[in-house]
């Protein structure tokens, strides 16, 4: 979800640039700065950055000057001729000097910075061309995602091989075969039959298939496989997916956990934990999807 892009525009005597960047984030956090006097802009630079960036925390900061920017000066008569007439009842004695132009005019409010305005018509016209700025800045930043994207697919593509590769590995055990669950079957019951003065043949049934049951991993598997076409056909269809991808995350590290709960076979084990080593790696690579 990393991108970096910059947009450049002027119209006038105005001189504006966008800067884009986003970094990894569950969801979108969306940090805009524009200058004072911008507030049109920044509603709908919001809505237009929401509508091509589904995920991140993407930070866009717009820069805004004007070539004429210093303003013309305007003098109050009024206030100076007040300012006049007030100094006019001011006695005057040996250690007081009249008062000269540049101080009367220091005082505040005689003179004013006139800072130079837009009509109606050219704010429109800067507003306009200042998101269109935007816009381009944000096609460049979606390529910019989208590079990245496809590169990070390749390797979570190879992820889930090794995960499909290793679901074949564990469901082919010769453990899991039936005869060989029989046969674990029968230590088992041999071993509760040895250690029990006296037992029911009920309750001995009940453990029998309790046994069973915690050696079956055919559900894990089922759905470990069913999690990697769904993870494929996601990858392959595009757009936003990150969220759901997340959600598989999830539920790969679940299934392998169980698998690894249920597993009483030192082969099985070891792939159970080379299932749990490949599912945290795909995990923190779909950190990086939008």
């Amino acid at each position: 979800m990393t991108g970096f892009s910059r947009g450049h525009g002027a119209l006038g005597p105005w001189r504006f640039s966008w800067e884009l960047k986003t970094v990894n984030s569950k969801g979108l956090d969306l940090r805009l700065r524009t200058p004072v006097g911008f507030d049109a802009v920044e509603v709908k630079a919001r809505a237009a950055i929401g509508a091509r960036v589904a995920r991140g925390a993407c930070s866009a900061g717009l820069s805004a000057k004007r070539a004429d920017a210093a303003g013309t000066f305007r003098i109050d008569r009024a206030a100076l001729d007040r300012l006049l007439n007030a100094l006019d009842d001011v006695p005057l004695h040996a250690n007081l000097r009249p008062a000269s132009l540049d101080g009367l005019l220091s005082v505040r409010g005689v003179v004013e910075v006139v800072e130079p305005e837009d009509d109606d018509t050219q704010r429109a016209a800067l507003e306009k061309q200042i998101l269109a700025s935007l816009d381009e800045a944000l096609e460049a930043l979606v390529v910019s995602r989208r590079a990245e994207g496809a590169a990070l697919a390749t390797v979570l593509i190879r992820r889930l091989d090794r995960i499909a590769a290793l679901t074949a590995q564990a469901d082919a055990l010769p453990a899991r075969q039936p005869e060989a669950v029989r046969a674990r079957l029968r230590r088992e019951i041999a071993l509760l039959v040895e250690n029990a003065d006296a037992f029911d043949p009920q309750r001995l049934h009940q453990e029998a298939v309790l046994l069973a049951v915690r050696a079956d991993i055919r559900e894990e598997l089922d759905r470990l496989s069913a999690h990697v076409a769904s993870a494929r056909d996601l990858l392959s269809s595009g757009g936003p997916i990150g969220r759901r991808l997340d959600f598989l995350a999830q539920e790969f590290s679940r299934e392998t956990n169980t698998l690894c709960a249920k597993s009483n076979d030192s082969a099985l084990t070891a792939i159970g934990l080379d299932l749990k080593i490949e599912v945290e790696q795909w995990r923190e690579q779909v950190q990086n999807i939008e």
